[in-house]
């Protein structure tokens, strides 16, 4: 019992440690602790040395002079680096898919892989496509405008007297690989290109339409003269805006894959429209 007296008072005993003056020795300053309040304060000295060292290493720039450590601009190009690379593999990807679809589409098959681009950084997944109240208002509201509209005849008949002397300018050059068909309801020509080809409009005129669908995704529509509308769809982005002049073979859009239906790759669909008579594009351009 009394040696464990004594270790207790020997971390309870108060020491006084002072500062004297050497030539007066006159007491400057002086401090009273005992052995478990230096310890103490040894530790949160220590502690706190480390919790500044950790701040300033974590939040300046004092962390790029540790051995190994890379500066601001090496991490901005590592940074790079990845994006680039992860954009590279995505191209290479697009080709390999691309030059399958097409082997399938000249062999006469159907090209069963998509040509579409992803954003890795985009989690589709969770992108759900409902549509609203008011896209159903307007759905039923277009169903209704266009019940009695007889623009839309039976009877496909191309009045090639009065488009003698139209010559139209070719949109995209590539392979057709989907012809008008009106007993389908495929009013238009389907024709594969390289990826991101420039759209060109087929004849001088004015844009009236520009916009985005569920089914056909980007799409742009052009008025020209005798009554002609020329229409392009499934484009990935679109060059013109709504009222622009534009003239034959001037770019207007980039092939794309955009939108959910009536598509299996990149290509375009390139529809020709006469006094309200859709006209098969195949018997006035050459692709």
């Amino acid at each position: 019992m009394a040696k464990k007296d004594t270790k207790k008072r020997s971390w309870r005993d108060k020491y006084r440690f002072s500062v004297y003056n050497d030539k007066t020795f006159e007491e400057v300053w002086y401090i009273r602790m005992t052995r478990y309040n230096g310890f103490l304060m040894f530790a949160f000295i220590i502690l706190m040395i480390v919790g500044i060292t950790t701040a300033l290493i974590t939040f300046t720039n004092l962390r790029e002079f540790i051995p190994g450590y890379p500066d601001g601009n090496t991490l901005r190009h590592m940074r790079m680096n990845v994006i680039k690379l992860d954009s590279l593999e995505d191209e290479l990807s697009l080709r390999d898919q691309y030059f399958r679809n097409l082997n399938a589409i000249i062999s006469g098959e159907e090209p069963l892989d998509r040509v579409a681009g992803q954003d890795t950084l985009v989690n589709y997944k969770n992108i759900t496509f409902n549509r609203s109240e008011e896209d159903s208002l307007l759905r039923l509201q277009v169903e209704q405008e266009e019940q009695y509209n007889l623009t839309l005849s039976t009877t496909f008949m191309d009045d090639y007297t009065s488009l003698a002397n139209v010559h139209f300018f070719p949109p995209v050059r590539g392979i057709v690989s989907g012809s008008f068909n009106p007993r389908t309801k495929h009013f238009g020509t389907d024709i594969v290109t390289t990826p991101k080809a420039v759209v060109s409009a087929a004849l001088d005129g004015t844009v009236i339409f520009t916009g985005w669908t569920f089914e056909t995704g980007f799409v742009i529509q052009i008025q020209h003269s005798n009554n002609l509308i020329t229409v392009y769809k499934h484009n990935v982005t679109l060059l013109k805006e709504v009222g622009d002049a534009v003239t034959a073979g001037q770019g207007i859009a980039v092939v794309g894959d955009s939108g959910e239906l009536y598509t299996s790759g990149p290509h375009l669909h390139f529809e020709i429209w006469y006094n309200g008579k859709v006209l098969d594009a195949e018997k006035h351009i050459l692709f």
